[in-house]
């Protein structure tokens, strides 16, 4: 039975109300103590009965085989958080990437890459921060949960893999090599000075 807690699949992650204005600029507000969403100034907010049930459920029998062929999409990808925030239904790891606004006839998903798609499935584009491009898709069949939609969420999924690996690798590189110890150089130097002067 699903409740307002997310569906945890493992980690945590730090929403906006509307996710993708949140991604696209900085707004007054705060952040929910409850759910960790953004709450815009102004902006009534019900997280306690904000479920995926709650955001799904008068979907047609067509847009509901969708979502749930993009859901078991989405966890067969491995560990994530899965919870509903405002109108959307967010798909996370360290961070999101992706979610879905289910709407009357379609389902908006939003996709966060590391580059700009240029696809017919792909409606429009936005730099969501310095690292990641949100590319807004339609969903309106379970036919179209497939390739390359579904190759699209998996590269999403595996974006923080690579994001983290390419971290290490540069702390790594960055590492200063440790410097030779001269101590025991200079010692040895002075000891030879020292005998020298003994001799003359």
């Amino acid at each position: 039975m699903l409740t307002r807690f997310a569906t945890v699949i493992s980690v945590s992650h730090h929403s906006g109300s509307d996710p993708l204005h949140h991604y696209n600029g900085t707004m007054a507000g705060r952040e929910c103590y409850h759910c960790k969403q953004w709450i815009e100034e102004g902006e009534e907010h019900d997280c306690w009965t904000t479920t995926e049930t709650a955001l799904t459920q008068d979907l047609s029998g067509v847009l509901q085989d969708a979502w749930e062929r993009l859901r078991e999409t989405a966890i067969s990808f491995g560990d994530q958080r899965i919870y509903a925030s405002h109108k959307s239904v967010m798909f996370s790891r360290k961070s999101c990437y992706f979610f879905v606004r289910p709407k009357r006839n379609f389902l908006e998903v939003c996709v966060f890459l590391g580059r700009t798609l240029k696809a017919p499935q792909v409606l429009r584009v936005d730099r969501a921060s310095k690292y990641k491009i949100v590319h807004v898709i339609q969903v309106t069949h379970r036919d179209q949960v497939e390739a390359p939609i579904t190759d699209w969420l998996r590269e999403a999924y595996e974006l923080f893999d690579v994001r983290a690996s390419n971290a290490n690798r540069i702390r790594a590189n960055s590492t200063p090599k440790p410097r030779p110890k001269l101590k025991k150089a200079k010692a040895a130097r002075k000891g030879d000075v020292a005998r020298k002067s003994k001799r003359r």
